[in-house]
């Protein structure tokens, strides 16, 4: 996901991204520990998708 795309969302869109993006990390760090996970490199992907999300959602509500 894009910044140019995640600045487009309202305050309660990113929000809600975030809480999405934060269970899907959860749920692939889950997976990886317990040896299911398959594509190793969306853990970082979504890292950073988090670190966008709450940049900006920082700098709407700051």
């Amino acid at each position: 996901m894009k910044a140019s795309e995640i600045r487009d969302l309202s305050v309660e869109e990113l929000e809600k991204k975030n809480q999405e993006l934060s269970q899907e990390l959860f749920n692939l760090k889950f997976q990886l520990h317990t040896g299911h996970l398959e594509n190793h490199c969306r853990i970082s992907q979504v890292r950073k998708d988090v670190a966008r999300v709450k940049t900006i959602l920082r700098e709407k509500l700051g």
